[in-house]
């Protein structure tokens, strides 16, 4: 198994963290793109594994993690421009990308704005595939949330949350993966820039309907670009269907589907996840897109 390296690096003023594996490699070089609250940490046991044939790196994205939280803009265009700029600076030219549930999102939109630089997309778990999303993510966009946030997290109901955690160990009862996941997430809310970025981006993308980002009119740019889709059968957070309907429209796409994985099938089956990444990589040409093809194809788009 390869080894994962923390690491940072000063990006337009700000620090952004990273971790990263197999940089020796020889490989090509991938990028995993975490959701929204979440953090690069999470991708640790499939870098892990996919570190042996690739180069891999993963990114706390501003405002989240232990990248910097400054006040500006966390809309999906600027999470891409952010990453975009990160990679440039390491040295990284054109990449594999691989993003989860709000990095689905920000993987398309990096693929949108810099499709000269992408060789290959995976979508897991993808946000901006359609309306549906679970109410808790659509009440955070909802107005007042800046009250009701601090309150949720002050350090009593975290305490009170530690203390159950505590009564489960005993118990010898082990949460899911992905729960205790999100309630790392829910509590590193606790902190006021952590919040607000949280919120802004939350907004950015939601509002008390869903999601308000729908990247499915779009998709016919990147008919050239390989796509895996992941899914997990027990997603409460974004359905399967979004996943297999995208999977539908696109006949070269593959799709893999985890049954016994929720939302998070990064965490719950991390090495099956890393094999299917792997073999979808080993598999595939890396795509040469440029501006000129997608110029092409907004013009002709009947013909793509």
């Amino acid at each position: 198994m390869a080894s994962v390296t923390a690491r940072s690096l000063v990006v337009h003023g700000h620090r952004v963290h990273y971790v990263e594996a197999g940089a020796d490699s020889g490989g090509p070089v991938v990028v995993l793109i975490h959701g929204i609250a979440s953090r690069a940490f999470q991708w640790h046991g499939v870098m892990a594994d996919l570190g042996e044939t690739c180069h891999v790196i993963a990114a706390d994205l501003l405002g989240h993690g232990e990248s910097a939280k400054p006040r500006g803009d966390y809309s999906l265009g600027a999470h891409a421009c952010g990453l975009r700029d990160l990679l440039a600076a390491l040295g990284h030219d054109r990449v594999t990308l691989v993003g989860h549930s709000l990095g689905g999102g920000i993987a398309m939109q990096f693929a949108y704005q810099f499709p000269e630089r992408v060789e290959r997309l995976a979508l897991i778990d993808s946000g901006g595939l359609g309306p549906e999303v679970s109410a808790w993510l659509r009440a955070a966009s909802l107005p007042g949330s800046e009250v009701v946030l601090p309150v949720l997290t002050a350090s009593y109901v975290r305490r009170a949350g530690g203390a159950l955690g505590r009564v489960l160990a005993k118990a010898r009862i082990t949460l899911p993966p992905g729960l205790a996941e999100v309630m790392v997430s829910f509590a590193s809310l606790s902190d006021p820039a952590t919040r607000s970025a949280f919120i802004h981006t939350a907004r950015s993308v939601l509002d008390v309907a869903g999601q308000r980002i729908d990247a499915r009119d779009r998709l016919y740019l990147a008919a050239d670009l390989p796509l895996l889709v992941v899914w997990g059968g027990r997603d409460t957070i974004i359905p399967l269907s979004h996943g297999t309907s995208l999977a539908a429209k696109i006949p070269s796409a593959r799709l893999a589907v985890f049954a016994r994985s929720g939302h998070f099938p990064h965490l719950s089956e991390p090495a099956r996840l890393a094999a299917v990444l792997g073999d979808f990589i080993a598999d595939t040409d890396a795509a040469k897109l440029d501006p000129t093809s997608l110029t092409e194809r907004l013009r002709h788009p009947l013909s793509a």
